[in-house]
């Protein structure tokens, strides 16, 4: 039982830190948390705790994501784009 308790708090504090703080020029909404957890585990695993290496691993793995995790990054990368004006 204190596994799974242990296990749970994981996956939340693994999900808050990744999809919530900013990451570059990401910031990911709680929509991302919800749709793209899973997805973050099964592609990206080997990468936890590296907040940036889970991100880059996530985008680098953009056509394995599922439908949902793809369009949540999709729109929350759009957002982020359109509030960062590029500096070259």
């Amino acid at each position: 039982m204190s596994h799974s308790f242990r296990q749970i708090g994981f996956i939340v504090a693994f999900a808050a830190s990744t999809f919530v703080l900013p990451t570059g020029a990401h910031a990911f909404s709680a929509d991302a948390q919800q749709m793209c957890t899973a997805d973050a585990f099964r592609l990206c695993g080997a990468e936890i705790p590296n907040i940036p290496r889970i991100t880059a691993c996530m985008i680098q793995h953009r056509s394995d994501l599922s439908p949902g995790c793809r369009a949540v990054m999709d729109r929350d990368s759009a957002q982020q784009q359109t509030k960062t004006p590029d500096m070259e």
